[in-house]
């Protein structure tokens, strides 16, 4: 027996040596995929089924391909040479080169990024005198790469397919955008498959020939695929002799959480369908975590019916472990000290801090615990995004409050003086830095000068007019309104919330959340000048990629990876399972997040802590949190719950709060306070006194005691923080 069989276990095998007619393999979180898929790829060479150009391997990630390629050259004890191994657009690309002509290209046609896209489009939006402020490039561009995920040409777009842009002018601007690209000899990332695909369906000799070549197809993470790729798949494995369809697609249904990046499904459910008499096989047997997690994930995914089933099993003898954790909090203010705290405990224990993450459902989660974490001194990592005083479009909320606070602030005001567009271009700017230096005064005051001596055009003239009133407004309003009501109204007026309502890209409404979640980052301080300090420090905070670091990511970003410890928190209706998605997908939005649960548990090896919280201040506003329906579909018998006794038995959104009569809600509660579309809160007071020696906590310093008492003003000795003066009605008693 081959050596390389001997490593596997019996499912694994099985799906390693089927290798004659269609095969699908369902492949549960950690059974061991990759290794079956390289080992099978070994076999096919090492058996002399066929050679290495006639076996077509797709991956996602050219990391993937890499890493198989790899592990197939260690079995084979020998460089792989001449494989077709690769990701969908690598693969596609190679073949498109073959056959650039068939669409009117030649083989050296150049491949363009997206900036050279977007470039192409806005000269074809200009030319065709379409309002780029209403009808914006960035859109258009969304909507064509979404046709050619679909695989529809400009011709294959029907009413029904169209979409409401430019009065319907959508199909027109694809149909000139392909024939600008065939003029300058380039197709986009997108063309690479739509091409490709066009040519197999309308070249039988081509798709023949192609049929001939290939004998084996192996494709990994099939629950990925999108249509344009489902159907490139198809076509190059349906061949006329059923026992010739050699395609081994390994994927697993329960996993499948891109819906919003096109993936599709269906295409996974609907292989038996596609290849009468395929056989399936499922790796149960989970190498990575233990058996409360992983019942705890067989019995939530369980609750989902669009799907081919399987129940994961331990593969280890050690696999006994501790029950999953569910925690009901008082508030997220709360959650995030727990987090804090039980990662300081393993920290206590030597327990590596890169084993450890936390999984959030949406980015905007993730500014809570960063602050936690800084104040803790417990080094941390965002991975798959920026952290969040990083991202741009907090970066450009900020400009705009270090302006309201500071209007000699230069860099601040360049940065958002055109942010949105205000008819600013380039030589505008210039002339307003040259006047500044000229006169030796920063930019806003160069800025009110240049609208006095008309230098400018008439639209620049009224728009920034306009915002440098606003700026003093704004600054005015400060003492009376505070400088939350004020950043809200801010953000609203100068039309940069505006700006980002009317993107339809993915992006924008994440990117909205984030902006709440400034604002409510901001009710946290006692004054506007304090906040910004605040953030000025943590941007300052030094960065070793080598360090150990906890990791911080969304539970999309988590796919792959694995912990020992995992915090997953935010388990609410509305938060997760998100609203959107159910607004938007109805039932199938829900089994997708679903699934996205199920891909947080099998994340953790050792311990997984999920915790949901009675109260989440959102946007500066405390608001009642109903805990998620997926706790009520975790098994009992892996469970243990802590904290809210029976918190988690009411669930539907559209019930009171689990905790209503349990805590004084109304007393904590604040008075609202109505800023154009934004909802903010003041802080609600506190009457009691601090006296000397009384344990406090402070949201931003931590934990700390009162030494000395002025009136309202506290001196308190921090722990990690030092000495600092502050308000009493900023610390609780601990």
């Amino acid at each position: 027996m081959s050596d390389y069989l001997t490593r596997l276990n019996p499912e694994q095998r099985a799906a390693v040596e089927t290798v004659d007619g269609p095969l699908l393999v369902l492949a549960g979180a950690g059974t061991g995929k990759t290794r079956v898929l390289t080992t099978r790829f070994a076999h096919i060479l090492m058996s002399r089924r066929a050679f290495p150009n006639q076996v077509l391997a797709v991956t996602f990630t050219n990391k993937a391909a890499k890493e198989m390629r790899e592990r197939v050259a260690s079995i084979l004890g020998q460089p792989a040479e001449g494989l077709w191994l690769g990701t969908f657009h690598a693969l596609c690309a190679r073949m498109l080169r073959r056959h650039a002509e068939l669409v009117g290209l030649t083989s050296n046609f150049t491949i363009l990024d997206t900036d050279d896209q977007m470039r192409l489009l806005k000269q074809i939006m200009a030319a065709e005198n379409i309002d780029t402020k209403r009808w914006t490039p960035q859109n258009l561009m969304g909507a064509i790469q979404r046709w050619k995920d679909r695989g529809l040409t400009p011709d294959r777009v029907t009413d029904a397919e169209d979409v409401d842009f430019a009065n319907g002018r959508a199909r027109g601007l694809y149909a000139q955008y392909q024939e600008r690209l065939k003029a300058v000899n380039a197709a986009d990332f997108g063309d690479l498959l739509l091409h490709v695909t066009e040519i197999l369906r309308t070249r039988p000799d081509v798709l023949a020939n192609y049929h001939r070549m290939f004998r084996y197809i192996l494709v990994d993470e099939y629950q990925d695929t999108n249509t344009v790729q489902y159907l490139w798949l198809r076509l190059l494995a349906q061949r006329e002799n059923p026992a010739e369809r050699n395609i081994c697609c390994v994927g697993d249904d329960d996993q499948s959480i891109y819906s919003w990046r096109g993936a599709e499904i269906e295409n996974i459910l609907r292989f038996e369908k596609d290849f009468p008499g395929a056989t399936i096989v499922r790796l149960e047997a989970n190498y990575r975590s233990t058996r409360p997690i992983l019942g705890a994930a067989a019995g939530l995914i369980a609750q989902n019916n669009g799907r081919l089933g399987k129940t994961l099993r331990p593969g280890r003898n050690d696999a006994e472990g501790d029950p999953v954790s569910v925690i009901s909090l008082w508030d997220s203010e709360e959650e995030a000290r727990m987090v804090g705290e039980r990662i300081e405990q393993a920290q206590r224990r030597r327990h590596k801090l890169s084993e450890i993450a936390i999984l959030v459902r949406t980015g905007s989660q993730t500014r809570a615990f960063e602050e936690r974490l800084i104040t803790l001194g417990i080094p941390y990592r965002v991975v798959g995004g920026q952290k969040f005083y990083e991202r741009s479009e907090i970066r450009d909320a900020m400009a705009y409050l270090r302006v309201v606070n500071q209007p000699a602030d230069d860099l601040a005001f360049e940065r958002i003086v055109n942010q949105p567009k205000r008819g600013l271009g380039d030589t505008a700017i210039r002339a307003m830095h040259e006047l500044g230096r000229r006169e030796g005064k920063p930019l806003v005051s160069a800025a009110w000068r240049m609208i006095e001596t008309g230098a400018l055009r008439a639209k620049a003239k009224q728009s920034l007019h306009e915002l440098l009133e606003g700026f003093a407004r704004w600054r005015a309003q400060l003492p009376a309104e505070g400088h939350v009501v004020v950043a809200a109204t801010m953000l609203e007026e100068s039309g940069y919330t505006d700006m980002w309502k009317q993107d339809k890209s993915p992006e924008a409404a994440g990117r909205l959340e984030n902006l709440k979640e400034l604002l409510r980052a901001l009710g946290e301080f006692e004054t506007l000048a304090g906040f910004l300090e605040h953030v000025a420090l943590v941007m300052e905070t030094d960065e070793n990629a080598e360090a150990d670091r906890v990791s911080l990511m969304t539970l999309h970003a988590a796919k792959g990876l694995e912990f020992d410890m995992v915090f997953l928190p935010g388990w609410e209706e509305g938060l997760f399972p998100h609203q959107r998605a159910l607004d938007e997908s109805g039932d199938k939005g829900l089994e997708e997040e679903r699934r996205l649960a199920y891909v947080g548990i099998t994340r953790a090896r050792q311990k997984a802590i999920i915790s949901h919280a009675a109260n989440r201040r959102i946007y500066a506003n405390w608001s009642s949190a109903v805990p998620s329906r997926f706790l009520d579909e975790l098994p009992e018998e892996h469970v243990l719950r802590e904290g809210g006794a029976g918190a988690h038995r009411t669930r539907m959104a559209n019930q009171p709060s689990a905790f209503a009569g349990q805590f004084p809600l109304v007393s904590r509660k604040p008075r609202v306070i109505e800023a154009g579309a934004w909802e903010v809160a003041q802080r609600p007071a506190r009457t009691a006194s601090m006296p000397v020696g009384q344990r406090v906590f402070h949201q931003k310093f931590g934990y700390g005691r009162v030494m000395a008492v002025d009136d309202s003003k506290l001196d308190v000795e921090f722990e990690h923080a030092g000495r600092k003066r502050v308000i009493d009605t900023f610390v609780e008693k601990a």
